[in-house]
């Protein structure tokens, strides 16, 4: 795997994190450390109440390559990653969620898309190869394949699943997509990804093992109207011309499944 010589930026977004990231972080440096040489991991504390800023400067002081960035008032985790993603310095980036519910270790699964010349790997629970460890409770599956069969028919169809928190891009595909990203709250996956399609970059999808984590900060009705919500801003922003050139980046648009 060429890119594993690389570095990569890992960017996590926190909001009230301090008891996970207490476990995770550490956890997380570990297993990076032993995949790359080098590497930063950016945790984005979206205006916590906690003490979640604590606890990373805490890592921070003693491993350089954990970066901190903090403001004051909560924005939304499209918001966060937005931030962590364009402060990055890496070739390639990585967002993870702080609960490791895709753990670092998968990204050995997503690597040889990279490799192939792919520039959007993200992890799915929903193809070929996917491992659910822990699933989730039943009406929270069936909301989210309700959901998604919104996002095939409004944004992205052909991906199986938008929402899983772990995908990696390189930096050229990172930076030209999340700088004209507009979504703060949950419905930024798929912006990101439907700005991809429209751009012509070259995304995968590739199943990975996944365990629920039953402290889900996901609301099933408010959340979900609010990503339901966003299908449609997405599709004004695109009519109204907010996210600038859609036209085609690279020549074709490849996106393909693990299946």
């Amino acid at each position: 795997m060429a890119n594993i010589q690389k570095m990569l930026s890992v960017v996590v977004p926190a909001f009230n994190e301090e008891t996970r990231l207490r476990v995770s972080l550490p956890a997380l440096f570990d297993v990076v450390a032993k995949t790359f040489s080098k590497f930063e991991i950016i945790v984005v504390d979206d205006g916590s109440s906690d003490k979640t800023a604590e606890i990373v400067l805490s890592y921070a002081t003693k491993q350089p390559c954990i970066r901190l960035i903090r403001y004051e008032t909560n924005r939304g985790k499209g918001y966060a990653v937005r931030t962590g993603v364009l402060a990055s310095k890496g070739d390639l980036v990585l967002f993870s969620d702080a609960d490791l519910s895709t753990p670092f270790t998968e990204i050995e699964k997503l690597l040889p898309a990279l490799d192939d010349g792919v520039d959007v790997a993200i992890g799915s629970r929903a193809v070929k190869d996917a491992v659910l460890v822990k699933r989730q409770p039943v009406y929270r599956m069936l909301m989210g394949k309700t959901f998604n069969k919104f996002v095939q028919f409004l944004a992205t169809p052909g991906i199986s699943d938008t929402q899983c928190g772990f995908k990696l891009f390189t930096k050229q595909a990172a930076f030209n997509l999340f700088s004209d990203c507009l979504i703060d709250g949950f419905g930024f996956d798929v912006e990101v990804l439907f700005l991809a399609r429209r751009r012509g970059f070259l995304i995968q999808e590739v199943g990975v093992d996944w365990i629920n984590d039953s402290d889900s900060r996901v609301h099933p009705i408010t959340d979900s109207a609010r990503m339901l919500r966003d299908l449609f801003v997405i599709r004004r922003n695109a009519w109204l011309g907010s996210y600038g050139n859609l036209s085609d980046h690279r020549p074709g648009i490849n996106i393909a499944s693990s299946d």
